[in-house]
């Protein structure tokens, strides 16, 4: 079995639980607790949301990490614009940390009902995104938000974006269940029906198109936990979530547990 990699957004989705907020040297003592602890991957912020999240990179870049990688968080680029034009991107690049994580939509209602977008146009969105900062000599994790509520409804659209994920290049792809009503055997079965496509996809076959896979999940259901351990069982290689499961609503997988 591969090593799997424990990846903190403590300083990011955990932040958005109720009555948590860091400065940002508050942040810059707990990356390095989490450092100190062995957490592979740490998820600083999001720098093109906030001024704070921005001066913690800063602060950041003089900190020598024993064993962590930093990583700064955001989305796609905007429809109907070069990934170069894209303001989220080009902060995402300022903040000059080794790893960039950013988020894209699975959920086909969410593309055309929420963002008014094409489904063509959310494609290619993640494509040039991830092709974009990987040409930035970037390791590219793209959380795929929303993915196994949008498994659920369109199985093949779903699908879509993760192979536009692995042909652009991504280095870690990971499943989210951001919405955290999904159960345990639905994790189960939708990883392993997406395995089973992706060994059969004649498109993602090369050698270099061979990302590892991990999973983001939240605990409305008080599954998060269980949910993370049953991702690991089925062969993702990454588990992401927080210190005491902190997080938004009912909170994230719970890293202590």
């Amino acid at each position: 079995m591969e090593p799997i990699s424990l990846y903190d957004t403590t300083l990011r989705d955990g932040t958005q639980g109720e009555n948590i907020s860091f400065s940002a040297d508050e942040k810059v003592k707990i990356a390095e607790r989490l450092d100190n602890m062995g957490i592979h991957y740490i998820e600083g912020g999001w720098p093109g949301s906030n001024p704070k999240d921005i001066q913690f990179f800063d602060m950041a870049r003089r900190v020598k990490f024993k064993k962590a990688r930093l990583a700064a968080f955001g989305a796609t680029r905007k429809p109907g614009i070069s990934p170069d034009d894209d303001a989220n991107l080009k902060a995402l690049l300022e903040t000059r940390t080794p790893v960039v994580t950013i988020f894209g939509k699975s959920w086909d209602l969410h593309v055309e009902k929420v963002m008014e977008n094409t489904l063509t146009e959310n494609l290619a969105m993640i494509f040039e995104s991830i092709e974009y900062l990987k040409g930035n000599h970037k390791e590219v994790i793209y959380d795929a938000e929303h993915f196994f509520d949008g498994f659920k409804e369109n199985d093949a659209y779903a699908f879509r974006t993760i192979s536009a994920a692995i042909q652009a290049g991504a280095d870690i792809i990971v499943f989210c269940d951001t919405n955290g009503g999904t159960l345990p055997f639905e994790v189960q079965s939708a990883i392993e029906e997406i395995f089973k496509r992706i060994k059969t996809d004649p498109a993602l076959s090369a050698e270099n198109l061979k990302p590892r896979f991990g999973i983001h999940t939240h605990n409305d259901c008080g599954l998060a936990v269980a949910n993370s351990i049953t991702a690991v069982r089925s062969g993702l290689t990454m588990v992401q979530g927080t210190i005491n499961g902190y997080g938004e609503r009912c909170g994230n997988a719970d890293l202590t547990s």
